[in-house]
């Protein structure tokens, strides 16, 4: 058997016939050698296509903090001249925040535990889901945050209208 490069990057494999039978321990071996080297060129390109996708978002990474940046000169520049906020900017970067949070834990995940196997590995469409799910969550987080302030500020009206009424009622 011979290995020769391909111009693809992967290699073509020349099969020189065994001599003894194909039950016999060598036609074993070299099925298993043969299996191995295929399986160390699928992990190969597994690989390769993880540091590819390492510097993408290693560039995306740059790009934001340059967009953080720039927001956080903006707002400084608003505040001295007393403009407010807008919520959607805030909804945005909540947003940023929690796909940044869930794509920081999966590398965390990956680096902590190398020998992940990819069964393990959520699909992408699962991977969209769940944080389609974890964004709605925060969002209704947030809404269920403001009825409750809602509510206080109602609740502290009422005990004031309730003063005010016992007041009047005693004179």
């Amino acid at each position: 058997m011979a290995c020769r490069p391909s111009g693809s990057g992967s290699y073509t494999v020349v099969i020189i016939p065994l001599r003894t039978s194909l039950y016999s321990l060598d036609a074993l071996r070299f099925y298993l050698w043969i299996k191995r080297l295929k399986d160390l060129e699928k992990e190969k390109d597994a690989l390769c296509s993880g540091l590819e996708i390492l510097e993408k978002a290693r560039l995306w990474y740059l790009q934001q903090l340059e967009e953080n940046r720039a927001r956080q000169d903006h707002i400084e520049a608003e505040s001295e001249a007393g403009c407010s906020l807008e919520g959607a900017t805030e909804a945005r970067s909540c947003l940023l925040r929690s796909h940044i949070q869930r794509a920081n834990g999966s590398l965390g995940s990956v680096m902590s535990e190398p020998n992940v196997t990819s069964s393990s590995i959520p699909s992408l469409p699962e991977a969209v889901a769940d944080s389609d799910l974890r964004w709605h969550n925060s969002i209704l987080t947030q809404e269920v945050s403001d009825k409750n302030r809602q509510i206080s500020m109602l609740e502290l009206e009422k005990d004031a209208l309730l003063e005010q009424l016992d007041e009047l009622q005693t004179h």
